[in-house]
């Protein structure tokens, strides 16, 4: 069978495929082809689509902050940046901020994290009981020994508005989409030649990007690589509440239990623990079924105990969805297989996905086209990590 030809297959049409795209096709020094690999453009059961579009500075890792930091200068550019002609682009982002509540064991950490984000510039308030208490008079502080707030650059926007603007720009600029599943992957020794699909076709490519979100894991092993990426459900519960909460930002308890408004509604999430925290099915017809017995045995009596107004609160509906879950340090995997030069990748982000896109799309493109990292220096994140056992830990997770 002949085969057409790509400079560069990226697999998966998500944030990060859609990202990669772009910053590919802007680039003055790429004249080739770029094809971007999607099996379900409507996007049903990704990442992006289910995504709570969450933007925060407050990470432990200078890394992290300085990929988020670059991604609310570009949510502020992005009308400019992404519009067409036909298209305008408005993200919907609510400047609302973070709300990072300690516990006194907590306190520590907390205050190194705000040390660190507030050092690469990050706008962090720290809020002892008495603050938080005349600042939320809706929240309970008696547990609570500090909290750190986000004032700028921090708060949510439309995840989706976002991947339909970096997607049509793409486009725009010469990128195809393909609506089929990738099915193989001729590796000969330590390179990709080419890449079969599920409708037939056989694509010859000069550089993979793995950027299939919970199901790379998959994708490496078509490859004949070991990846340690894979689907973990999380549920996201909305819930209506009788009393009015005004100004709330998006606050994570010392729990790990996190809420924000959204509209007339709130939204509420939690990590479940990891004893109940398995790989997720990643066959492409399964349902992601929220975890009602989550809400009920765990986030409810937080919110309840955090906000008093929660306790008479309505559940409206819930949703599941996936993480690309990096088992082997929660943080992103952005660079070549150590294995294989020519298969790159973008995976891994374990819920910091949508925030970091526009760093990590310019990062891969820049990878790709310059061979080094020009506009943040994200070595930290190389694949290779894993086989030197060099866990890049981050404490500030949600």
């Amino acid at each position: 069978m002949s085969a057409d030809r790509f400079d560069i297959v990226i697999v998966g049409g998500g944030i990060m495929g859609v990202a990669i795209a772009y910053f590919l096709t802007i680039d003055p020094a790429f004249a080739g082809r770029v094809l971007v690999v999607e099996r379900d453009p409507t996007l049903a059961r990704a990442a992006t689509a289910r995504s709570w579009g969450g933007i925060r500075q407050q990470f432990s890792t200078p890394e992290n902050i300085a990929m988020s930091l670059y991604g609310t200068d570009f949510l502020r550019r992005a009308p400019q940046l992404l519009a067409t002609a036909d298209d305008p682009v408005d993200l919907g982002f609510v400047e609302a901020g973070y709300l990072f509540l300690a516990s006194p064991d907590g306190i520590a950490t907390l205050r190194d994290n705000r040390a660190t984000a507030t050092a690469l510039g990050a706008a962090i308030a720290w809020l002892d009981p008495a603050a938080l208490a005349l600042r939320f008079p809706w929240l309970s502080v008696e547990d609570i020994a500090a909290g750190t707030l986000g004032l700028a650059n921090e708060g949510w926007f439309d995840p989706t508005a976002l991947h339909g603007a970096f997607r049509r720009k793409a486009r725009a600029q010469g990128a195809v989409f393909r609506k089929a599943e990738l099915v193989a992957i001729e590796r000969v020794r330590a390179r990709i030649d080419a890449v079969r699909l599920d409708d037939g076709a056989r694509i010859a490519c000069g550089m993979l990007v793995g950027a299939a979100g919970p199901w790379s894991g998959t994708l490496a092993t078509l490859a004949g690589c070991a990846l340690p990426v894979a689907p973990r459900r999380r549920s996201t519960f909305v819930f209506d509440c009788r009393e009015k909460i005004a100004g709330a930002p998006l606050t994570i308890d010392p729990t790990g239990v996190a809420f924000r408004p959204e509209g007339a509604h709130f939204l509420a999430i939690v990590s479940p623990p990891a004893d109940a925290d398995p790989e997720g099915d990643d066959a492409a017809d399964v349902d992601i079924a929220p975890d009602f017995d989550l809400f009920e045995a765990t986030i409810w009596p937080v919110l309840a105990r955090r906000v008093p107004a929660f306790a008479a609160i309505k559940l409206v509906r819930a949703w599941g969805g996936f993480y690309d879950y990096n088992a082997f340090d929660q943080n992103a995997l952005i660079g070549p297989h150590p294995d294989v030069a020519n298969f790159m990748l973008c995976t891994g982000f374990s819920g910091h996905g949508i925030q970091q896109a526009p760093a990590a799309g310019r990062a891969v493109a820049e990878l790709i086209l310059h061979g080094r990292f020009a506009t943040l220096d994200l070595a930290a994140f190389a694949p290779a990590r894993i086989a030197a056992n060099r866990p890049l830990r981050e404490r500030n997770v949600v």
